[in-house]
């Protein structure tokens, strides 16, 4: 027997089911120089971007230690989406922002910084690298507001529009699972130990 392959969309997938939703030919390569491909291709870029946007558990790290070069600057990624300073951090003598690719310390006006600085950062991952539950939800999306903008099918919108609602559905579903989330709100690395009645009997 044959065993299954699993795969993760690519671009040109990605590319190709949108144009597929709106009633158009698949395309064997990306020609960006065609209008109607470039745009696809950005409204997947932008949907990428706002998705992730939101924070999700595959993006998001917690305490995450940044650390300054030998003039005490502190150089950020490219893909760093938004940051705050780590509420694990024992004292909070910092209000640090992203100003020209750099953090900046808004409290003592500077992008001067002694140490480590702990930080609670989103990444932005390309679209082939981010779980398959989110790349659907993006695909989706991305065919709903092509629907709007190249071909103004308001039907064809309306009916996209559900299938975006099931994969946004799909994703707060991984997140859920994914994430181990309680109401109790214990840190992260965390147990809850619930009140148990024979532990008086010790006393």
């Amino acid at each position: 027997m044959q065993p299954t392959t699993f795969q993760y969309d690519t671009d040109l997938s990605a590319i190709n089911s949108v144009l597929a939703a709106i009633g158009q030919a698949p395309i064997t390569t990306i020609n960006y120089e065609n209008p109607e491909i470039h745009l696809i291709s950005n409204l997947i870029q932008e949907t990428n971007r706002d998705l992730q946007s939101e924070g999700w558990v595959f993006n998001t790290e917690r305490d995450y230690p940044l650390l300054p070069d030998a003039d005490g600057i502190i150089h950020l990624p490219e893909n760093v989406i938004r940051m705050d300073k780590s509420f694990n951090a024992v004292i909070r003598t910092t209000n640090v922002i992203k100003r020209d690719d750099k953090l900046y310390d808004k409290l003592n006006h500077t992008f001067i910084f002694s140490g480590e600085q702990r930080m609670d950062i989103t990444w932005l991952f390309p679209f082939e690298e981010i779980p398959l539950p989110f790349q659907r939800y993006v695909v989706a999306t991305a065919s709903a507001r092509a629907a709007t903008q190249i071909v103004t099918n308001p039907e064809l919108t309306q009916l996209l529009g559900g299938q975006v609602a099931l994969t946004r559905a799909a994703c707060m579903e991984y997140e859920c699972n994914q994430g181990d989330y309680t109401f109790f709100g214990t840190p992260e690395h965390t147990a809850y130990s619930p009140y148990k009645p024979f532990r008086a009997l010790f006393r």
